[in-house]
């Protein structure tokens, strides 16, 4: 019930926004366009409708899985997007994998010995990784290993190979070239985030009666902090990440544009300077329903990862 909540604020929120930033009639008709064909494309476009009229027919066609034919692409909003999802999908799954192979292991070893060399240089390089902004760094990441070295391929998705009928580019070598770099630029902040978050919760944990207890009974400093602490201190990493990955296919829209990565960051950009409204609201809804889902999937994971939630639970 709160998901249908979320979804319906977040459609009457989308529709009134689409509205205040202005009409797309101007964009779409030419200079030479009279008064007459004015009049005709707005009725066409229903926006000689009442507000409130237009939202109900939004809403309506929302529950339908059509929301509109684009205005520039003349393809429904709908199967636009969704022909283009699975390259964006691909690359922000990518990139939340990353910072978890990553970020996971590097909090391990700072929280572990807090007080080491190793763990300050861990600590000052996630500070690098909050503050440079993404568009930078895939600039960065072009010019050193594309333009001087050389080494990987700055643009495109490279050789893709059709799994239920949907091409994807991580089952090919050339593929996972082109992935790389964007992958990278895009997992940077994330890596930062779960670094700092996983270092956090390892001392807290430390410092727990249930690791002393651990030590007590003699076990290994491996096994504790492999099976006891990590356990522990996944369950906020889980939140985070399960969230970040919303939020990591929101924003990929960039380090699309940067790397010409076929995904929705093109059309969506398009779309934007046309203001194209059916496909801004279909990539937006698509989003909040990824969003939603995403939410459920991290609750169930907590009652997995804790048993106390469980308990509270029954």
């Amino acid at each position: 019930m709160q998901a249908i909540l979320v979804a319906l604020a977040m459609a009457l929120i989308v529709f009134v926004g689409l509205h205040l930033i202005g009409s797309p009639i101007e964009t779409l008709l030419p200079p030479e366009a009279t008064h007459d064909d004015r009049l005709r494309l707005i009725a066409d476009l229903g926006l000689d409708r009442p507000l409130y009229e237009q939202f109900f027919l939004f809403l309506k066609g929302l529950l339908q899985g059509n929301l509109g034919v684009s205005y520039v692409y003349k393809e429904p909003a709908v199967e636009l997007i969704l022909s283009r999802l699975p390259a964006t999908l691909e690359l922000a799954f990518a990139a939340v994998l990353l910072s978890l192979i990553v970020g996971v292991p590097l909090g391990l070893a700072a929280g572990w010995k807090p007080d080491s060399l190793f763990a300050r240089i861990i600590m000052i390089g996630s500070i690098f990784g909050f503050s440079l902004p993404i568009f930078w760094i895939a600039i960065l990441l072009i010019m050193i290993f594309s333009v001087q070295l050389g080494w990987l391929p700055s643009s495109g998705r490279g050789a893709t190979e059709i799994i239920f009928g949907i091409p994807w580019s991580f089952v090919t070598l050339d593929g996972l070239r082109h992935m790389l770099l964007p992958a990278v630029s895009l997992s940077l902040f994330n890596i930062s985030m779960v670094t700092r978050l996983t270092e956090a919760g390892v001392r807290e944990a430390m410092s727990s009666e249930y690791v002393r207890f651990a030590r007590a009974k003699g076990l290994s400093p491996r096994r504790i902090l492999s099976v006891h602490v990590l356990k522990n201190v996944m369950i906020p990493v889980v939140t985070v990440v399960g969230l970040d990955i919303g939020q990591t296919i929101a924003f990929s829209v960039v380090t699309e544009t940067i790397f010409a990565w076929p995904g929705v960051g093109k059309i969506i950009i398009d779309s934007i300077a046309a203001l194209d409204r059916p496909v801004i609201v279909a990539y937006l809804m698509l989003v909040v329903i990824m969003f939603v889902i995403i939410n459920l999937v991290v609750d169930v994971t907590y009652r997995l990862l804790d048993p106390r939630i469980r308990l509270q639970g029954e």
